[in-house]
């Protein structure tokens, strides 16, 4: 596959899977939410649904799918050691899914006890999720920028993480904080530095191998990490600054170095030598798109103060970024990264090739095809529900079925494992 993989390191195939195959119904809460509580929803950022669906997505859908993919990502691709990988996913997995679900729950019931229940078990969860992949990140002798990124994403979800915890602490015991500041910085770190730095270093090594692109141009790669590090701290700064202009001044160059990747990316795949078309391709192309779409309408928020004003803007930036960037990238990756563990661990029985079926056997390429229309149906139906409410019920609806169609065919791939490895048993193929 990749002359640099490290396969003798990969966990048990059940560690990434405990995370996968929870993610996608977090999405489906999260449609199912929104169907049930109609446009009026969405009028602001602030009203308890739209904080409710904001945590169902980054914290069940997306964390979920991102810590399980570094158990298997860093020891393969940086030769990085975890830790007791199934100790730790059996213990972070269910610790971060009742925390989601009391945060959740906490944020959209109004009810302070439940959020600082919460707290602490996020504090807890990605408190050894973080100490334990940081020691195998640091320790490996690996080089290069994926490394990097990999290093400032993880710092960064720490940093989100206590933000977030503090956030919830003062809306629990209303201490006086100032919330609004605060829930800019932690968006800024949750979305760009763990979120964005995470699919930018996993890109590096990924766009390439599986995608068939040239590589990500060295000066890119070197520059793009430290300077969203750089810019995330100046936007952080605005705690002590005392300048109105300033949030201005850090972000226009934030959504433009965010552009430059999303551009990137657009050209790579666009100057491939194989033009191939699969789901995984479009779902990258979709979140590129969605990406550059933020960075324009970003742009638009800060520069234009009459549109900023209106509520539903901000709203409108984070259906773009959820769904159109994240969901969208990360749905793209599942369908590469289950079908290549499921060929991976097979191939690891022992059983001669010829036994082990083909990667694109293992989600039918009409199930995902399919999957991914009705994903890009359902953030068209989100983004024109931002401004026109009537259509929040059937958006919702949408957004639920393609998550659970997305959970099905990742059930169906972890049985054509199951099936094919009892079979390679019975056959006593297997060492």
């Amino acid at each position: 596959m990749h002359p640099s993989l490290s396969f003798d390191q990969a966990p048990p195939i059940s560690v990434p899977y405990r995370f996968f195959l929870a993610a996608p119904w977090f999405g489906v809460m999260a449609g199912i939410l929104l169907a049930w509580s109609g446009g009026d929803a969405l009028a602001s950022r602030w009203t308890p649904e739209v904080l409710a669906l904001t945590h169902l997505i980054a914290l069940g859908f997306m964390l979920q799918t991102m810590c399980g993919a570094l158990f298997q990502f860093i020891p393969v691709a940086v030769g990085g050691n975890v830790w007791r990988p199934k100790l730790v996913a059996n213990t972070v997995q269910p610790l971060l899914l009742l925390a989601t679900l009391l945060l959740v729950a906490g944020l959209l019931f109004s009810r302070p006890g439940l959020l600082s229940a919460a707290a602490p078990l996020f504090l807890l969860a990605i408190g050894g999720f973080v100490v334990v992949v940081a020691l195998a990140l640091w320790r490996t002798p690996a080089t290069g920028m994926t490394l990097w990124a990999l290093r400032m994403a993880i710092g960064s979800l720490a940093i989100t993480v206590l933000l977030g915890s503090l956030m919830v602490e003062a809306l629990a015991y209303g201490l006086s904080v100032p919330i609004l500041e605060l829930a800019n910085i932690h968006l800024a770190w949750g979305l760009g530095g763990w979120a964005l730095m995470l699919l930018a270093g996993v890109s590096y090594y990924v766009v390439p191998m599986f995608q068939l692109t040239r590589p990500y141009p060295l000066w890119f790669t070197r520059w793009f990490g430290p300077l969203l590090l750089l810019l995330l701290l100046a936007w952080s700064s605005q705690l002590l600054v005392d300048d109105a202009r300033w949030p201005l001044l850090v972000a226009l160059p934030l959504l433009l170095l965010v552009s430059v990747y999303a551009g990137m990316t657009l050209w790579l795949q666009y100057t491939r030598r194989r033009k191939i078309h699969d789901a995984t391709s479009m779902c990258f192309r979709m979140a590129m798109a969605s990406m550059l779409a933020f960075a324009i309408s970003g742009a638009t928020f800060f520069l234009l103060p009459e549109l900023g004003a209106d509520p539903r803007f901000v709203v409108w930036l984070g259906m773009l970024a959820f769904a159109g960037v994240f969901v969208s990238a990360i749905t793209g990756m599942m369908y590469k990264i289950v079908p290549f563990l499921n060929w991976l661990h097979l191939q690891r029985l022992g059983a001669p090739l010829s036994s082990v079926p083909n990667m694109n056997k293992m989600i039918p390429p009409e199930a995902m095809t399919g999957q991914l229309r009705l994903h890009a149906l359902a953030v068209v139906l989100l983004l024109a529900a931002v401004w026109q409410p009537g259509l929040a019920r059937l958006a919702g609806v949408a957004f639920a079925a393609s998550c659970a169609w997305l959970g099905w065919n990742l059930v169906g791939a972890v049985r054509r494992y199951q099936t094919f490895r009892d079979r390679i048993r019975a056959a006593g193929l297997h060492h």
